[in-house]
């Protein structure tokens, strides 16, 4: 193989599918990233079993068709010590070589055979979404998401896909967060998309993409890119018995005054005490030593004298919230102390047990 291409083309994919390398065990063919120069197309792909992300790219220079590997990180690292010029990739004698001018690297090459095929679509269902938005929805709740729950439903999205609607739901059992994304379905089912796959949509789902699943994949294709990932199976819990029916209080509050008030408090402890008054709202740290931060900022809730009520909470639970919003204000629903309450803003609502105080 021998292949031209330019240098911030290369470092740019070969950045984007690092993350799909594995890891951990560095002899394994799924550390590298495959290359082909075939029928004018140069494929580059990056899998570690559980994700994958291929390109194709036609705009390169093919001198002579071939196939190789690399271990990802490193080719990376040379990558980007290079200059904004044209790179050669060549394979000779079972190694490959990354050339520019008067530069070269030479990395050991594992059997190109050895490397995964991507699932195909064949056979499976299309998911007639805009994916774009539905790139944007996942991120409003992938903080909500847990990393390493035992259960491994809870390590993903969950998208309930309804007549009208899809709720993607996102839970690590001590917060709930749900997104309502109101669009037409052919028909109604339900999947977990894992957290790790979610951080890399984020990247990836902002031009036409067409999307397919089945009960085991779920593959995401472009002009130019192919991903896919295996979904998690499991029951999710029913997050709908977890969102109060019925709320005593409701407060509209300021997004900017309660970022302001509880990243006063962050700078001693990650967790608070905030109080409602009529016409205040203070702000307290939760501290097992003698260090203390307060603030108080002047805000009309609307309670009346009599009514005041506090929360305890983790600060990261609300400002997670609190940046996944846009509108200036929001919504706080209230039952008791002890009680999960409930913030919303639009489409996005999220359920936040208090920490007891």
């Amino acid at each position: 193989m021998k292949v031209l291409i330019n240098k911030n083309m290369l470092e740019s994919i070969v950045t984007n599918t690092n993350p799909y390398l594995e890891k951990r065990d560095l002899s394994a063919i799924t550390s590298h990233i495959y290359i082909s120069a075939k029928d004018g197309v140069l494929n580059i792909k990056a899998t570690d079993h559980e994700i994958g992300l291929a390109y194709k790219l036609s705009n390169v220079k093919i001198v002579d068709e071939g196939y190789a590997t690399a271990n990802g990180k490193k080719l990376l690292d040379i990558i980007k010590s290079l200059k904004d010029e044209e790179v050669m990739l060549e394979t000779v004698n079972n190694y490959l070589y990354i050339k520019q001018k008067n530069s070269k690297y030479k990395l050991p090459m594992y059997k190109f055979e050895d490397f995964p095929e991507f699932p195909t679509i064949e056979g499976k269902s299309k998911f007639d979404v805009d994916a774009v938005m539905l790139g944007r929805s996942l991120k409003k709740i992938l903080p909500s998401i847990d990393s390493n729950n035992p259960k491994f439903e809870l390590n993903g999205a969950f998208l309930d896909i309804k007549k009208d609607f899809i709720n993607i739901v996102g839970t690590d059992t001590r917060r709930l967060s749900m997104f309502r994304f109101q669009t037409p379905t052919e028909k109604e089912f339900s999947l977990i998309i894992p957290k790790k796959a979610i951080n890399e949509i984020q990247k990836l789902f902002f031009d036409k993409i067409e999307i397919y699943y089945d009960e085991n994949i779920l593959i995401a294709q472009s002009q130019n890119f192919e991903f896919f990932t295996k979904l998690i199976n499991g029951k999710f819990p029913d997050y709908e018995r977890v969102i109060p029916k019925e709320v005593r209080k409701r407060l509209q509050l300021s997004r900017d005054k309660m970022i302001e008030g509880i990243k006063t408090i962050s700078m001693l402890s990650d967790t608070m005490k905030i109080s409602f008054a009529k016409d205040n709202i203070t702000f307290e740290s939760v501290i097992e030593d003698n260090s203390e931060a307060k603030t108080t900022i002047d805000y009309q809730t609307g309670l009346e004298l009599g009514d005041e009520f506090f929360i305890g909470i983790k600060n990261r639970y609300l400002l997670d919230f609190l940046s996944s919003i846009e509108d200036e204000n929001f919504e706080l629903g209230f039952n008791e102390s002890s009680l999960a309450f409930v913030v919303n803003s639009k489409e996005l609502t999220t359920v936040i047990m208090p920490i007891n105080l």
